[in-house]
Order: C-alpha cells, then sequence, then structure tokens
C-alpha cells in the first residue's frame, strides 16, 4: 500500500476501527490484534477501541509468525480447552460486518469440524474459525511454511462454509483495493 493501511480512514472511522466494531458487534468474546513495536499510531487507535494490542519482542515477519503470536497470546491469557474456538480475521478486512460474521458463527456453532472457511465462488475467504486442538499443527509447521499448508493436512477437518458474499475475500493490498472500498461506502 506505501502507507499504514490500518489506519486510513473510512466511512467515519479507520480501517482497523470498523474490522474491530464488526468483531464487537459480533459478540466476538476477546479481540487481540498482533501489531509492530513502533507502529504507535494504531497502538492508539486499537486502545481507542479499547481491545488488546499484541505487542511481540520481535516484529513479526509475515503473516505465519503474528498468528503464533496471537495464539501464545491466547493460550497465555484464556488456557483453552481443546475443543475451544480461536478465529482468525486478518486486520485488512474492514468490509466484513457483524451480520457476516454472525452467519458465519453461527455456521462454526452447528459445525463438526476443526476448521471452518467461508468460500465464495470456491475461494477461501476469511475469517477462519478453528478448534484450539488444531494449534498444536499449527506450531509444527516448518519455519518457511504457510498456514495453508495446515489446512491442506489430512489430520485436519476443514470445512468449507459456502457464502454467495465477495466480502469474504475482500482485503487492502493496493491502493486500488482502498479506492474500491471509499467507493462503496459512497454509493
Amino acid at each position: 500500500m506505501g502507507t499504514p493501511k490500518l489506519t486510513l480512514p473510512v466511512a467515519g472511522t479507520t480501517v482497523i476501527g470498523r474490522v474491530i466494531a464488526a468483531l464487537q458487534q459480533a459478540r466476538v468474546t476477546d479481540i487481540a490484534i498482533v501489531t509492530r513495536r513502533n507502529d504507535e499510531l494504531l497502538h492508539a487507535e486499537i486502545r481507542r477501541h479499547g481491545v488488546t494490542a499484541i505487542l511481540p519482542e520481535v516484529d513479526p515477519p509475515d503473516m505465519r509468525v503474528s498468528i503464533e503470536q496471537g495464539l501464545n497470546w491466547i493460550e497465555q491469557v484464556h488456557q483453552p480447552a481443546p475443543e475451544d474456538a480461536w478465529l482468525l480475521l486478518p486486520a485488512d478486512h474492514p468490509i466484513i460486518d457483524a451480520k457476516l460474521l454472525g452467519l458465519i458463527l453461527n455456521a462454526w456453532q452447528a459445525a463438526s469440524t476443526d476448521v471452518l472457511i467461508p468460500v465464495c465462488n470456491g475461494r477461501r475467504g476469511h475469517p477462519l474459525i478453528a478448534r484450539w486442538k488444531t494449534v498444536t499443527a499449527v506450531r509444527q509447521l516448518p519455519p518457511d511454511v504457510g498456514v495453508n499448508r495446515w489446512l491442506r493436512d489430512p489430520a485436519t477437518t476443514v470445512t468449507g462454509f459456502a457464502l454467495n458474499d465477495p466480502r469474504i475475500l475482500c482485503d487492502l493490498d493496493h491502493p486500488e483495493d482502498y479506492a474500491r472500498l471509499l467507493a462503496s461506502f459512497t454509493k
């Protein structure tokens, strides 16, 4: 993006503000966001919304390490049981709202699976919800391998939840993505 995308303004708040609001409105139990240590603007925005900023000793170089840092925090704070759930929603998905999250959370409650992933037109999206017992497999991945390898592991039961909603696929990676996001709120 060329700029810190999570604090970009959108619809009266920020990108991260929209993500946090959607999670809070969907009644997600605890929200924690893995950040880089020197991102003071993001830390302030996270605190403003009353959620936890996880500041690892070393900035995470990629999403995989960020996920592991988040899982470590969950384990330390909540000591989850194997059947408890954890939810992964990348912070650059500001178009997902509480209603959409509610559909996915309700599908999770009805599912008997290790991992539930929303799918639109054959493509996996976010958020992902998984049972805590899957964390061991995530942690055992080789250091240079992303979490998608874990999702292909035959020992992990992954269920796709069909949603005809492309919002599960929308993130902010390029300035054009941000322009489309802003335009979607002016329609």
